[in-house]
């Protein structure tokens, strides 16, 4: 559906540079990475609004690498919605039609499936200004939708929304792309949404693609120590090979099989780690004593922070289990996890 083959973009300073990715027909993709990566310019360039210095474009079989924008087949919603304040909402909705050959009859029907699944009836003939931030984007939405765009292009739709909205828009997302033939290609900073939504994610950083992958490969797989990071991977380390043992400091961490040649980091997420009072008759061969330095709370959870042969290992522990293991600064606990929780960089 969409094919992106070694694209390059300059834009004062910054480049997306030898960009590479496939999009799948009917594939809900995501865009992730921080702040200044490129994923809105990426998305930009695909709707056509960058021009490309080099490289390829193709949007449903067909290049559109030198195509202006409303021959694309691509709608976008950005996260300010970008409504026009002095229409109303149903004006809003059939404004793509004076632009795009509509048959009536199909118009008409569309209207009516869009309105009925956005819940829009109510407020047809409100201006934007008397409608929430959820409802404004309940619009944007059926409107980019309203032409029945080869690709819908979503630029942190939910960003500008409070909680509850978010859930609800969220829940929208997902239907629309069910009940739809549409390619959906997302850009956001949220990891609950990449997991709820997506199929495939793209994580960039500096103009670059650094993976893509289901949002299991990424979470569970990352390929380097930046995706590593990226996705809260908080314990990397540094480390020197022995065989199938890694150093750190004086720690010795069974890896259970010789890394492959290259690689000198190695790392595992907090929740894999398992703490306890004394050190616990399990399969897991790596099994070591702390003392607790730090109880960082997150909300649902707490962070531990165990220091070990002058090394800061950080465990996630459920609110209810602290409690019960009554854990403090200064404490000395135990704390392990298995080899296959390793990932070796």
């Amino acid at each position: 559906m969409i094919e992106v083959k070694e694209l390059f973009v300059e834009l004062g300073d910054f480049r997306l540079d030898n960009i590479n990715v496939a999009i799948n027909k009917n594939e809900f993709f995501v865009l992730m990475g921080p702040t200044g990566a490129g994923k809105t310019v990426l998305l930009e360039v695909i709707a056509g609004l960058i021009p490309v210095r080099k490289g390829y474009i193709s949007i449903g079989g067909k290049n559109a690498t030198t195509l202006p924008p409303e021959k694309r087949g691509v709608g976008i919603v950005y996260q300010d919605y970008c409504l026009f304040p002095h229409m109303t909402v149903k004006e809003n909705i059939n404004f793509g039609l004076h632009y795009n050959k509509i048959k009536k009859g199909i118009a008409k029907d569309r209207f009516k499936r869009l309105v009925q699944n956005l819940n829009l009836g109510h407020l047809l003939n409100r201006l934007p200004t008397n409608l929430s931030g959820g409802e404004n984007q309940r619009v944007s939405l059926a409107r980019a939708l309203m032409i029945e765009p080869l690709v819908l292009l979503l630029d942190e739709p939910l960003s500008a929304l409070d909680h509850r909205f978010r859930e609800e828009i969220r829940e929208d997302l997902k239907k629309l792309h069910r009940d739809s033939d549409t390619t959906f290609l997302m850009v956001t900073h949220d990891f609950a949404e990449a997991i709820s939504l997506a199929d495939r994610v793209a994580v960039m950083n500096e103009g670059r693609i650094e993976q893509t992958g289901t949002t299991e490969e990424i979470f569970r797989k990352p390929c380097s120590t930046f995706v590593a990071d990226f996705v809260g991977m908080k314990n990397l380390f540094a480390v020197k090979f022995c065989g199938t043992e890694a150093r750190i400091n004086n720690l010795t961490i069974d890896v259970g099989y010789s890394p492959p040649e290259g690689c000198s980091y190695i790392a595992v997420r907090p929740e894999d780690i398992v703490l306890s009072l004394k050190k616990l008759d399990s399969s897991m061969r790596n099994a070591f004593s702390g003392t607790i330095k730090g109880l960082i709370d997150r909300g649902f959870y707490y962070e531990v922070w165990i220091e070990s042969a002058e090394t800061i290992f950080k465990a996630t522990i459920t609110k209810r289990s602290l409690f019960e293991l009554a854990l403090s600064e200064g404490m000395n606990v135990f704390f392990s996890f298995k080899s296959t929780a390793l990932h070796l960089f």
